[in-house]
């Protein structure tokens, strides 16, 4: 079975993952989602989905110009707990057309730079260590 202490989630379109190799290399497995298969609808929006729930941190890439990737935001915001690190990266400008779905999470404009990713992983690990410090 796959370790998924640390787990990142990179929610994303494209075919290469969030930095996986820096990640990795800190400890955070990664598993990617594209999110559904036109036509058809994420699982999130009609229930649960076992990718999201067994995540520590998720990178939220879908484009928020698509309605339905926006439905699909507001489920993450929705379903993930509190304590699980949640960034959207948008594209400039997003952030404010769409400022009134973005409260309450994380959010990069652009391309995210290592420093941001660093950080985030940072973040997995210090909300990890407080989960397991309080259980």
């Amino acid at each position: 079975m796959k370790d998924t202490s640390g787990l990142i989630l990179d929610v994303t379109p494209y075919d290469e993952p969030l930095d996986k190799e820096l990640l990795e290399q800190m400890g955070h497995p990664v598993q990617v989602c594209h999110g559904p298969d036109w036509g058809h609808v994420c699982s999130i929006v009609t229930g649960t989905c076992p990718m999201v729930d067994s995540a520590h941190g998720i990178v939220f890439r879908l484009d928020l110009d698509r309605p339905v990737h926006r439905v699909i935001l507001k489920r993450y915001q929705q379903s993930v707990a509190d304590d699980v690190p949640l960034v959207v990266v948008v594209a400039p400008g997003q952030d404010e057309e769409y400022a009134d779905i973005l409260t309450g999470v994380q959010v990069w404009v652009g391309e995210p730079t290592i420093a941001e990713i660093d950080g985030f992983a940072a973040q997995t690990e210090a909300a990890d260590e407080l989960r397991d410090a309080t259980s």
